[in-house]
């Protein structure tokens, strides 16, 4: 994969993290906002906790830093996995979301 498709690819998830992160605000009472900027997702939640999704262009991964920890994740076989267990992404965001905000969302369907 080349960077320019690894970019396209990564920007696009991380967009689409972003639109489900703001559906699920929109039907909680969950105080949180996030931003993205040249690759980088970051949402906020009231206890000021942040969650961190990246794009590290030279390994061709998602990176994602939460309270819980750091997971690294590359696309294969259509989907983003996790480097170690092999989760979805999307699966994943939505878990991490769950546990350090209390925010319910359904996972986004991230294509990689």
């Amino acid at each position: 994969m080349t960077e320019s498709e690894f970019i396209t690819l990564a920007d696009a998830a991380l967009e689409r993290i972003g639109e489900a992160i703001d559906v699920a605000l929109a039907a909680s009472d969950v105080d949180g906002d996030w931003s993205l900027n040249d690759g980088i997702l970051e949402a906020q939640w009231e206890d000021g906790s942040k969650l961190i999704v990246n794009r590290h262009v030279p390994n061709r991964e998602i990176w994602v830093a939460a309270r819980s920890g750091g997971f690294h994740f590359r696309p294969r076989d259509g989907a983003w996995r996790d480097t170690r267990s092999g989760a979805e992404l999307g699966g994943e965001i939505a878990r991490l979301v769950r546990e350090q905000s209390g925010l319910e969302m359904p996972p986004p369907k991230l294509a990689a």
